[in-house]
């Protein structure tokens, strides 16, 4: 069975950071493009980072360096190191898995004060 299970989530400070870990199990993870996706209640899913099975990167254009995404296809993760982190990045946040557009994870929940 196809399952992502994102942990790493928190509250925390304006300019802090977190490191966001998406544990993939029951797909081809190494050659699937991975994503990580935000969503603030009431607004519309939205690209953080996305990760090709080669390793092309894109990221939203809010990221503006701020984020970093990578993945282990020995530990089928995929992480969203988040440093500077700023109220407005308050989102739960979710991996996806190219290849399998309809599964998706419960999200972690990622709050930052100001």
């Amino acid at each position: 069975q196809e399952q992502l299970v994102e942990s790493g989530g928190g509250l925390v400070r304006a300019g802090e950071s977190l490191r966001l870990s998406c544990a993939a199990s029951g797909i081809m993870f190494a050659i699937n493009g991975m994503s990580w996706y935000r969503q603030v209640t009431g607004k519309q899913r939205e690209l953080v980072a996305y990760i090709s099975g080669r390793g092309r990167i894109n990221y939203g254009d809010f990221v503006n360096g701020r984020f970093t995404i990578s993945r282990d296809n020995g530990k089928n993760t995929v992480y969203l190191q988040m440093n500077s982190l700023k109220p407005e990045d308050t989102a739960v946040y979710y991996c996806h898995a190219e290849a399998y557009p309809n599964i998706w994870g419960p999200g972690t929940q990622v709050t930052v004060s100001s």
